[in-house]
């Protein structure tokens, strides 16, 4: 029953430890500059893809940082790996590289699955 205009939400809490972040890892390892990445968001204002589809880089990039990789692997083929995302990100995080590590990473999941 609504009240006053209120109403109770629904929890959003990460389970940080029921996540996989064994993708995020992997390309940690291949590409370092990975980890300086701020999520400043500026890939995703300069994305090509973005701008014509429900596409953002920069969630992406978070989501495989947390580890929920389901959503990822559902939307990284979307990339055109143009390479615009890499010209301007302020901390030099070789984006193009990242996008195709973890699409690397996702077959190798399904090759090792079957």
């Amino acid at each position: 029953m609504d009240k006053f205009g209120f109403a109770i939400s629904q929890q959003r809490q990460i389970d940080f430890e029921a996540n996989r972040r064994d993708i995020a890892e992997y390309i940690s390892e291949k590409e370092p500059s990975f980890r300086v990445c701020i999520e400043c968001g500026c890939c995703a204002a300069t994305c090509t893809t973005g701008n014509f589809t429900p596409f953002s880089l920069r969630e992406l990039l978070i989501l495989l940082k947390r580890g929920e990789n389901d959503k990822v692997r559902d939307n990284i083929n979307k990339c055109m790996l143009c390479g615009k995302c890499t010209l301007v990100c302020p901390r030099g995080v070789n984006t193009r590289n990242v996008i195709s590590l973890a699409r690397e990473a996702f077959q190798d999941r399904i090759k090792n699955a079957v």
